[in-house]
């Protein structure tokens, strides 16, 4: 009895209107391409990152998510001829001097690849999009992007995992076959030195969710998200910065969803971060620099709402390949 009724608030916190139908992210700082198409390419080399999220931790069949992205920007050459404003190779991008110095990118092309797989209970969401987006050089130190990206979503239901009251449930009689659905994330994003700004939209696309069939029992759907962020870059120091950002997520009929964060940086090495989830989780997260090829960064959640009374919190690493890194800069340049 008690499965079943977890398979019921599941099936409705999933396919109702009012209904969070992606995957949280808390290192969404480190990693803005999950939730913005128009990064593709916004770095001089290929951004690869693949990461895993156990979300409140201790509580059976609570949501695991897993991914592995990369973009990179088009082109035979590489988009700037020298290391920007580095004296050499490998200086440190976080520093003051790197800001007052600071060139946009020439206007370019970007592209890129992202495969999630999302599991909740008996439920799971395999997704795979292809990006694209345009960086139009606005100034000599302001960049715009506009991308989009497209793909699938499969999503199913594991039946023989099910405990049902009643075999024959017309609510789920064709529950044993996974549905496709098509996916289209459309965004874009405005960057300098030491600030940025990006507003995007997932499930653009409203799709009918449907595991009978039975018309009466395929009232759920796909509903749009819809994503704004910002952040800005303060020194302290010539080595030392401090950047806060801010979160905005709407999906219709449930309240606005805010993160406030903020991440305290030392030159190209290492950075340590808090935030708060509103009515969700308090946050602590790090990151390394390992060397010009690797960066790990890792974030816990202590669980604010009343799961807190079943769950040990969240947890999220993320693994960071900078391929193609020419100039073997040790951390990002334009993304936080």
């Amino acid at each position: 009895m008690k499965r079943l009724l977890f398979l019921t608030a599941l099936l409705y916190s999933v396919m109702s209107l009012s209904a969070q139908q992606r995957p949280q992210y808390t290192q969404y700082l480190a990693n803005s391409y999950l939730l913005n198409p128009a990064i593709s390419g916004i770095e001089n080399y290929t951004d690869v990152k693949i990461g895993y999220r156990q979300q409140w931790a201790g509580l059976q069949d609570a949501p695991k998510t897993s991914f592995i992205s990369a973009h990179w920007a088009l082109g035979d050459e590489y988009l700037w001829p020298n290391a920007l404003s580095f004296e050499g190779a490998g200086n440190d991008p976080r520093s003051r001097s790197y800001t007052q110095n600071y060139t946009a990118s020439p206007a370019h092309h970007g592209i890129g690849i992202i495969a999630v797989s999302d599991k909740a209970g008996q439920l799971s969401n395999i997704g795979f999009n292809v990006s694209y987006a345009y960086h139009l050089q606005l100034n000599y130190s302001l960049n715009l992007s506009f991308g989009v990206a497209g793909g699938f979503n499969r999503i199913g239901i594991n039946i023989n995992a099910l405990l049902l009251e009643n075999p024959l449930d017309p609510a789920l009689s064709n529950a044993a076959n996974a549905r496709l659905y098509p996916d289209l994330s459309i965004g874009t994003w405005l960057y300098g030195a030491s600030f940025f700004t990006g507003l995007s939209v997932q499930q653009v696309l409203p799709q009918k969710m449907s595991f009978s069939a039975d018309e009466r029992y395929n009232t759920g759907k796909q509903v749009a998200h819809i994503f704004l962020n910002s952040g800005y870059k303060f020194y302290l120091s010539e080595d030392l910065n401090v950047t806060p950002s801010l979160l905005f997520k709407y999906v219709d009929n449930l309240p606005l969803s805010m993160d406030i964060n903020a991440k305290m940086g030392f030159r190209d090495r290492m950075w340590l971060g808090a935030g708060y989830r509103k009515r969700d989780a308090l946050i602590v997260m790090a990151g390394f620099n390992i060397n010009h090829l690797l960066n790990f960064t890792y974030s816990y959640d202590f669980t604010a709402s009343a799961l807190n009374q079943v769950s040990r919190g969240s947890h999220e690493v993320v693994l960071g390949l900078l391929l193609n890194n020419v100039y073997k800069v040790a951390c990002p340049q334009r993304l936080w």
